[in-house]
Order: structure tokens, then C-alpha cells, then sequence
């Protein structure tokens, strides 16, 4: 019998990095050590109720503090959050991260990627979106150094997107409210869908990467649920809860700082330099995610998705927005937190966000 392998996690206590450490605990053939800035905080509580994890206190933004999370690990996963960090941080440090993972000795590396939707779009300006970009530039420079570095540490990236549990969660770009008793999205989508992805499925993913790394290796693994129109998400919550929904699209003027409250005029990052002409306000950013949808309907345009190859490696995946409603459904019900409609009513809908939870306050 194998001992279980020892992976080093950056970026364990947001959304994403919770399910990842659950499933790799879970399955007993992993043990995880986390960079945390606060082991006593209630995120990194709700990761020790899956099993042992090891905090190593520190900041992604420390080359000693990194080295010590990957000494001895075998794997690692780093998911920086650039909403705390800014565009240009984040890809300086995770470009450190890569290569100081190589110094100590971690054999396969899984970065928390984005698409590239700059790129993608043909370098269009209009599509520019920070917190995307920069993910995805790190991505293709990490694939593009593996052809040299395999035979030392192999990689792949793990692209995912907008989390579906954003449609049902406080304070994110595309937050449900419920106005006379109708649950409302108010969304800049025009006629496009969004490739949501599903937490949950977020874990299998990952630890399937780890448990085929030779298959993973220089792997893109870009995950959806499905592409998700407006008028979609309204049916399918309509459908689970019995209760009424609607989708009314938007201008982006009637989107920024009225639909959505916040400051459109505050960097992206809130940790970046406003005075630094590389940091992008949430006007600019946004903008560019928006426009990306907008221009991805149908699975046809700026993001697109291989759902047979998803299917493939995980058949039980979540496959559309009413399934993803209905499980949410029974799991709010199993864990005595209400009915979906009652978890979304102004005074019971909570965070799924650490940058929401945080208030948009942190150190990097």
C-alpha cells in the first residue's frame, strides 16, 4: 500500500480551493499542507473539518514562505486570488510559484486557471478582462515552459469560470435579488450564456488531475456545467423552487454602480496601484467579462467547451443549471439551511466569495 501523496495548496480557503482540499482528504490518497494567512480563521476551520491540514502562515507573496509550502510536497495546486492582488502581481508571483515549486523538488504542478479571453477574442480590446487575462497569459507561458521542465516537474491547468454558485450568492456581478416576491437576475447578457461552473465538481476535477499525471501532463482542462443563457437560469430556478423568476437584460450603464452597487470606479484588484496605468477599474474589467458572454451563446463563440471530453472523465458531472438548482435544493435541505428560495431572500443569502466576505479588504 502507497502512502498517501503530500499535495501543498495556495489559495485553499476560497471557493474553489475548499471543495479541491475536501476531495483530496476525502479520498484518503492525499495529505494537503495549505499557505494560509490566519489558520484560526472560519475558512481554514471549515477545511480542517475534512481532515488533518497543515498551515504553513504566510503569504503567497514570499519566497520563503512559498518554498516552505512546497518542500516535500509531491503535488501542488496554486490558485491565486488576483482580486486581492491585482493583475500584475499575480502573475509575477505565480510565475515564482511555478518556478520556485521546481527548486523544491514538487513533481506536478496544477495552476487555477482562466481563459485567456484576450487572446481568444482575436486581441479585440473590448474583451479585456484583468483577472482573466492574467491567469490566462501565466497558463500558456506554464505550458510553454513544461515542454522543457516535464522530465523535473510535470503541469497542467484547471480553466475554470464564473461559479454557478454565484447566481445565488450575495454581492457577485451576477447576484439574484427578489423583487415582489420574484427572484430577479438583472444582467448585462444580451443574448449570450456564461460557461458556469459547479464547486462541487470542482474537487473531482482537480484530484483527477492528480491521480493521472501522466495523461494530465501539458493538459488544459477547461471545465463548464453548461453555456447558461439568462432566460435559462430564470427557468430552470423557476422549475426546482415552484416560485416565479425572471432574467431582465441591461445596459451597461444601467448595470455599473446601480444594478450591481459597486464602485465601477475602484481598481479590480483592491490591493493594486489606481494610480498604476496597468490596473484596471471594475468598469474596465467587467466590462470585458461581460462582452465575453455576450459572445459565447450557444457554445459557439469567444469561450467554448468539449463537453463530451468532460463527460468522459467525469460522467456524473453537473450538466445544467436545473440540476445544479436541484441539488442545491436537497443539500440546503439536508443541512438545515432552508429551501433554495428561502436561501436567497435578502436577510438569508449568504457569501460564497471570499472577496465579498472580506468585504474587499485583505492583505496580499
Amino acid at each position: 500500500m502507497t502512502s498517501p501523496r503530500l499535495i501543498a495548496i495556495i489559495g485553499a480557503t476560497g471557493a474553489q480551493g475548499i471543495p479541491v482540499v475536501r476531495d483530496l482528504l476525502q479520498s484518503g490518497d492525499y495529505t494537503v499542507r495549505a499557505l494560509t494567512r490566519d489558520p484560526s480563521s472560519v475558512r481554514f476551520r471549515e477545511l480542517q473539518s475534512f481532515g488533518p491540514v497543515e498551515p504553513v502562515v504566510g503569504t503567497f507573496a514570499s519566497e520563503n514562505d512559498l518554498r516552505a509550502t512546497f518542500r516535500g510536497a509531491w503535488g501542488t495546486f496554486v490558485n491565486i486570488d488576483g482580486f486581492n492582488s491585482g493583475e500584475k502581481t499575480e502573475i509575477y508571483w505565480t510565475i515564482r510559484a511555478y518556478e520556485l515549486a521546481i527548486e523544491e523538488g514538487v513533481k506536478f504542478f496544477i495552476l487555477g486557471n482562466l481563459d485567456y479571453i484576450y487572446k481568444k477574442s482575436g486581441y479585440k480590446p473590448e474583451f479585456r478582462a484583468g483577472h482573466y487575462d492574467g491567469k490566462g497569459r501565466i497558463g500558456e507561458w506554464i505550458l510553454q515552459q513544461n515542454r522543457d521542465n516535464q522530465h523535473r516537474m510535470k503541469a497542467a491547468l484547471f480553466t475554470t469560470g464564473p461559479y454557478m454558485e454565484m447566481t445565488i450568492s450575495q454581492n457577485t456581478p451576477m447576484a439574484v435579488s427578489v423583487e415582489d416576491g420574484v427572484a430577479t437576475w438583472r444582467l448585462p447578457l444580451n443574448d449570450g450564456a456564461v460557461p458556469y461552473v459547479a464547486l462541487d465538481d470542482c474537487g473531482y476535477y482537480v484530484k483527477w488531475l492528480f491521480d493521472h499525471p501522466e495523461r494530465a501532463n501539458g493538459l488544459d482542462l477547461e471545465v463548464s456545467i453548461d453555456h447558461v443563457g439568462a432566460e435559462d437560469l430564470a427557468r430552470a430556478f423557476e422549475k426546482v423552487t415552484g416560485h416565479p423568476a425572471r432574467s431582465i437584460n441591461l445596459s451597461f450603464d444601467d448595470y455599473f454602480g446601480k444594478a450591481w452597487p459597486l464602485d465601477p470606479s475602484r481598481p479590480a484588484g483592491y490591493n493594486a496601484d489606481p494610480k498604476d496605468p496597468a490596473t484596471m477599474t471594475i468598469l474596465q474589467n467587467f466590462s470585458g467579462f461581460w462582452t465575453t458572454w455576450r459572445n459565447s451563446g450557444g457554445n459557439k463563440g469567444v469561450v467554448k467547451r468539449d463537453y463530451k471530453f468532460l463527460d468522459s472523465i467525469h460522467p456524473n458531472r453537473i450538466k445544467s443549471a436545473e440540476e445544479f438548482f436541484r441539488r442545491e435544493e436537497e443539500k440546503g435541505v439536508k443541512k438545515g439551511l432552508g429551501t433554495l428560495w428561502e436561501r436567497v431572500q435578502p436577510e438569508k443569502i449568504a457569501h460564497i466569495l471570499k472577496i465579498t466576505e472580506d468585504n474587499r479588504t485583505g492583505k496580499i
